[in-house]
């Protein structure tokens, strides 16, 4: 007796003798705020009598549920992960907006098109997982709200862009957007400092450069653009101190080479950084020229007929400039003497 009331004081013994303690009680208690119905084959939802307000985790997983009733995610005040993977869903309801600390959402492998506005209020969300579906955008304005989403995973999707609010995610550390049909990588990307991993491998023909702000993410350690059309990598890339993990197979790639590349991370920022700062072994034609016509530096009277000089080209074009053929010749010298110039005409008419 004397053992057991040692026991039960230590916490080893919850109140009716059992072992456990306060230990099994709290497991007790999360165990009750967690809501499993997964893998139960259900093509709907039954009718929930019990209160929702209390469940903290809802796993409705691995079901043919092809909608989720307005009304009962309305009801899930606590919930903080919500995992509706791998069913049929066609649309999330409207009133997942009202889900104020959910924290991980998972809709993978369903049908959605698209997702639900009302998303954005979802301010406390850290992890959205929307792999496997037939998404072709996602909301506009999604960055904007979700100033705590940390990962960001949309793979094997039909997008074609991210939202250009992508880049007020500023606490992403994760972005996953391979297999889809990305044209393009989201303007002002230098924004996620904090950005760990950044995975737009197998969006194929589609994305065919990435941009300068890619070499800006400084937090960067793993990089995957493998499997894309993408000809040169920016310059800005040799400043990636922090890369740890990077792929490019797959890549028409000319600068820098395929076999720079294979020579591993430290090849190929060196040889980005020369190119960066202009040494990269060739001697570069100079374009001071054009330059000095764009801030008027040469001025020249431009004749009805000449094409006009472009800014943008390498050398003057002939055919602004006559030529200099004849103009030193004695014929022309004696067509400019002061004899010829102030004598009169020959056939000129008399003055009255």
């Amino acid at each position: 007796m004397r053992e057991m009331g040692e026991k039960r004081r230590r916490g080893h013994l919850n109140p009716a003798g059992f072992a456990g303690g306060l230990h099994d009680h709290e497991e007790k208690k999360n165990e009750e705020h967690k809501l499993d119905m997964s893998g139960m084959s259900m093509d709907a939802l039954p009718h929930l009598t019990m209160s929702l307000g209390q469940v903290t985790i809802l796993d409705l997983s691995n079901n043919n549920l092809e909608s989720i009733p307005e009304s009962i995610i309305a009801r899930l005040l606590n919930v903080v992960v919500l995992d509706v993977r791998s069913n049929q869903l066609k649309s999330l309801p409207n009133s997942i907006g009202c889900l104020s600390k959910l924290k991980v959402l998972n809709v993978s492998g369903n049908l959605l098109e698209s997702l639900p506005n009302t998303i954005e209020e979802c301010r406390a969300l850290e992890e959205l997982h929307a792999n496997f579906n037939e998404l072709t955008k996602l909301p506009d304005t999604l960055g904007f709200e979700l100033h705590s989403l940390r990962k960001l995973s949309v793979n094997s999707n039909k997008l074609a862009q991210l939202p250009s609010s992508t880049s007020h995610m500023t606490a992403l550390r994760a972005l996953d957007a391979r297999l889809n049909c990305l044209r393009a990588l989201p303007d002002g990307l230098e924004n996620l400092a904090n950005l760990e991993a950044l995975n737009v491998s197998q969006n194929f023909q589609f994305l065919r450069e990435l941009p300068y702000a890619v070499g800006l993410l400084a937090s960067l350690r793993e990089l995957d653009v493998s499997y894309n059309s993408i000809a040169a990598l920016p310059d800005s890339m040799g400043c990636l101190t922090k890369l740890a993990r990077f792929s490019a197979v797959g890549n028409p790639l000319v600068s820098p080479p395929m076999d720079v590349v294979e020579q591993g991370l430290d090849a190929m920022r060196a040889y980005l950084t020369a190119r960066m700062n202009g040494d990269d072994g060739k001697r570069k034609k100079k374009a001071w020229l054009p330059k000095l016509v764009k801030y008027s530096t040469f001025t020249a009277r431009m004749t009805p007929g000449r094409t006009r000089v472009h800014e943008n080209t390498e050398g003057l074009l002939m055919s602004d400039y006559r030529s200099l053929n004849g103009i030193a010749s004695p014929r022309f010298l004696t067509m400019l003497s002061p004899r010829r110039l102030f004598s009169p005409r020959r056939n000129s008419p008399k003055h009255c």
